[in-house]
């Protein structure tokens, strides 16, 4: 499941990627496009099924839906129209800039879940092209409100340790166990536990904190959050999101942390 917003460069791969990553498991892709206006549907529509690698053979037809929205409903809108859809038992929610890089990992994902059905979310290792784990981008602590705030301030630029509780900068990357919250670029989720919420993601959040948010959701329904680095993901962090100003991705910010805590508490 990926929303794509100007992804023109990167959902061919991405694309590519997951079908490498299913071996033996069923699979369908869906993609959802928030209006983009470069050429994302384009290359969605275009890449040719013959060209689809899927493990040591080739796929001749895939199953890819793409949807098509008029105006862009922001992350989690447009990947609640997509589980609507969707028929799997899990949901991986992927963003355009992921690749997996290792044929059929996600087999060994889904074999996990299958094996540990208290565990409603899990997330994986996210690397990035060389291949180097950073703490940066995995799994954080649920927000605090200071924390929040120097991020909004932008004080971790000048004293980056001020979140290194937050970021878990304390955990050892390199062993299974259960976490606060995932990163939402790589998030597979179980189908009874989205069904039970009646939706994925609170659409109340246009960007940021959704993901945080649908971790808090599993908690309450008595799910674990668990960070397995079992397998690895190239996360090329944020691609769509250097082409906003900004002044947007500020008030984005700041309007989804808001409402994060009227929710939640401080």
């Amino acid at each position: 499941m990926t929303v794509t917003w100007n992804a023109e460069k990167n959902i061919a791969g991405q694309l590519r990627s997951v079908i490498l990553a299913c071996g033996k498991i069923s699979f369908e892709q869906i993609v959802v496009d928030n209006a983009s206006d470069d050429n994302t549907v384009e290359v969605i529509k275009t890449f040719p099924p013959s060209l689809w690698r899927r493990g040591e053979g080739w796929c001749e037809s895939a199953n890819l839906k793409l949807l098509k929205n008029k105006t862009n409903l922001g992350f989690g809108a447009a990947c609640n129209e997509g589980v609507a859809v969707s028929q799997g038992r899990f949901i991986l929610f992927l963003n355009p800039d992921m690749e997996l890089k290792e044929p059929g990992c996600l087999d060994k994902l889904v074999a996990y879940m299958d094996s540990r059905p208290e565990v409603g979310i899990v997330s994986c290792k996210l690397v990035d092209e060389s291949g180097q784990l950073n703490k940066k981008d995995g799994p954080r602590r649920f927000p605090g409100f200071w924390n929040q705030l120097a991020i909004f301030l932008k004080i971790p630029h000048f004293f980056p340790s001020v979140l290194h509780r937050y970021q878990y900068f304390d955990l050892d990357l390199n062993k299974e166990q259960e976490v606060d919250s995932v990163r939402g670029s790589f998030m597979l989720a179980r189908r009874e536990f989205i069904e039970k919420l009646n939706r994925a993601f609170d659409e109340r959040f246009f960007i940021w904190f959704e993901d945080v948010d649908l971790c808090r959701e599993a908690k309450q329904l008595g799910y674990k959050v668990i960070y397995n680095p079992v397998i690895s993901c190239v996360d090329l962090v944020g691609q769509s999101f250097k082409k906003r100003s900004v002044f947007w991705k500020q008030w984005q910010f700041f309007r989804s942390m808001f409402k994060y805590f009227v929710k939640w508490g401080l």
